[in-house]
């Protein structure tokens, strides 16, 4: 296969990449930075260029089986700044991809289109999404425009992924080898999570199989935690007993609004803001992957102490912990 990838030299798409160099596919990757590609695998072609250059991505999607469209924004200073990356953005690679006659194109959208859930309860993709924030309507916006495209299409929902090269679970990592771990409330939001390369592999069996085309799924490990087991897990990952430390709604509340408002007076984008505060205050955020297994035979393989053991073993390895 010859593969497109958006969002390659990301954490996401690394493991994407490794994986489908792995078994022998020719990769394109679209970068902003090509230094960035520096050790990710051997064999890449490499297309300098970011999701608003149209002749950057006409020259990456040329010649590509299956477009792997994963780049987008995670923080944004506002809601115009999340759509022009995570739609707009995505409305340029489909053309692109249309424009060189691509057979399959698979986006990477969130659980966050879905929006939250119950305990006990997780969503399949029968449930009409219920986006609560900036970044979730974004995506669902993505989503209808990859719906819209004249192409064959899979939509991939991730739930929380870690694991090796990811920035933002490190944080939890770093504070547990410290003794202590944070929750927003008393600690029993459930959650959805995904190993990094079982998400790859999930990808992958989506984008390939005549099943998955014109489907929409999540990817996730059948069995859920809760934020307090996340934190007791990582810290049994870096050999620690992390005092666990939970943070009141109001508090929570109060301490996001702040950061929103410093981040917006300065001109940052933060992924912490009061419009994040039903996220994190949600009493669920869990999803069902059975679709997914039925209609391509993937299940994720990596329970939860392994893939925090390997990550925790990464860290320490490249010196991040």
């Amino acid at each position: 296969m010859k593969a497109c990838v958006t969002g390659g030299t990301g954490f996401v798409g690394s493991h994407l990449v490794r994986a489908l160099r792995r078994r022998g596919d020719a990769v394109t990757c679209l970068v902003r930075d090509p230094r960035r590609a520096a050790g990710l695998a051997e064999g890449l072609r490499l297309v300098t260029g970011d999701l608003h250059d149209p002749a950057a991505l006409a020259e990456a999607c040329t010649g590509a089986d299956v477009v792997y469209h994963i780049a987008g924004r995670i923080s944004a200073r506002s809601e115009a700044e999340f759509l022009a990356a995570n739609r707009d953005g995505t409305a340029n690679v489909l053309a692109a991809a249309q424009g060189a006659s691509v057979r399959r194109f698979l986006y990477v959208s969130s659980i966050a289109v879905g929006g939250p859930t119950q305990p006990g309860a997780p969503i399949d993709e029968s449930r009409p999404p219920a986006p609560v924030t900036p970044y979730g309507r974004s995506k669902a916006a993505g989503e209808a425009a990859v719906r819209a495209a004249g192409l064959l299409w899979t939509i991939i929902r991730p739930p929380v992924v870690y694991g090796e090269g990811d920035r933002e679970t490190l944080k939890l990592f770093q504070l547990a080898r410290a003794g202590v771990g944070f929750t927003i409330g008393d600690g029993s939001q459930e959650l959805s999570i995904v190993y990094a390369d079982d998400l790859a592999h999930a990808m992958i069996s989506a984008a390939e199989l005549p099943a998955s085309a014109g489907a929409t799924y999540y990817a996730a490990h059948p069995v859920p935690t809760t934020s307090r087991a996340l934190v007791q897990a990582v810290g049994h990952a870096v050999g620690r007993r992390p005092v666990v430390v939970p943070i009141p709604g109001p508090l929570a509340r109060a301490v996001f609004w702040t950061i929103g408002s410093i981040a917006h007076a300065t001109g940052q984008a933060t992924v912490l803001s009061a419009d994040k505060a039903a996220e994190f205050l949600a009493p669920a955020w869990t999803c069902s992957s059975a679709a997914l297994a039925r209609d391509t035979g993937w299940r994720a393989a990596t329970d939860l102490d392994t893939g925090l053991a390997r990550t925790a073993a990464w860290y320490r390895e490249a010196g991040w912990l």
